[in-house]
């Protein structure tokens, strides 16, 4: 879990949340794992496990991800962001 602090927010990027926000557009777009992996050319038990948080994509793969769920990847990141913010 890394905590950044800035602007009077505190952000915990933990990948959980990384995760989470990933399977709610994944979901919400009516797409499998299978699918998504397979657009974005990566295992389908490496983005499973992106999404439950035991791992952490790189910058590269969260935008093949975000590509293969046809959304851009700062819609995904300001989602990250909002649900990742506490107030100081």
């Amino acid at each position: 879990m890394l905590i950044i602090i800035i602007g009077g927010f505190i952000t915990i990027l933990d990948p959980k949340i990384v995760g989470n926000v990933i399977r709610h557009f994944r979901e919400s777009k009516g797409l499998s794992q299978e699918v998504v992996s397979g657009f974005a050319d990566i295992g389908r038990t490496y983005l499973s496990a992106i999404e439950r948080g035991e791992r952490k994509p790189t910058l590269e793969t969260f935008y093949r991800i975000a590509e293969a769920m046809r959304i851009r990847p700062s819609v995904i990141l300001a989602e990250i962001e909002k649900r990742s913010k506490l107030d100081l």
